[in-house]
């Protein structure tokens, strides 16, 4: 009963759908999301789909204490202030968006050139940091391997992860390609 009165309402009041898309696939600061991709030559839909993989577009502080839409942690925060050269850069900025995007979307570059392009170690990477995923393709290698699939990556959490934020990179690239600047 109460699902058939939202959904009548929803066609009512909005029968783009627009409303149902925000509820499951956020997108905000999108104007910020596509000036990073561009200046940091990055997927837009990429930046989005780790923002809504860390934080569903919610800025907030974890548990562990990642802080903002792209949940960055504070020594995270630290090593790209230096290497980018954010000199007057304080740890209260990561609650802002542009900045926190910024940063967060300056990590993404630098794991990409660090893991020439591969996504799943770069997204790996994010979320469960570079060293430990040197260490995994490391024993990998050791065996004759590397890590090409999901299913490889040692820790549950960052499988998941990884599985979450590419599903929503292709969804936002489908659903936002206006907003995130993609021709049609």
């Amino acid at each position: 009963m109460i699902g058939a009165a939202i959904a009548v309402f929803i066609a009512l009041v909005d029968p783009l759908g627009r409303t149902l898309k925000e509820v499951t696939l956020p997108l905000r600061h999108d104007d910020v999301i596509r000036q990073q991709a561009k200046e940091k030559d990055l997927d837009p839909a990429l930046i989005a789909a780790v923002i809504y993989g860390e934080s569903r577009f919610r800025p907030r502080e974890s548990r562990v204490g990642a802080i903002g839409l792209m949940q960055i942690m504070p020594d995270t925060a630290r090593f790209i202030a230096r290497k980018s050269g954010g000199t007057k850069f304080e740890i209260d900025d990561l609650g802002n968006p542009q900045i926190n995007i910024a940063y967060g979307s300056w990590y993404l570059h630098f794991l990409d050139d660090r893991y020439g392009g591969e996504d799943l170690l770069i997204l790996a990477a994010y979320n469960a940091g570079h060293t430990r995923v040197d260490g995994w393709r490391s024993s990998a290698r050791k065996q004759g391997a590397d890590i090409t699939r999901t299913e490889q990556i040692p820790f549950a959490e960052t499988r998941s992860y990884v599985r979450t934020v590419l599903s929503a990179r292709n969804e936002y690239r489908k659903k936002y390609a206006k907003e995130l600047g993609y021709r049609q």
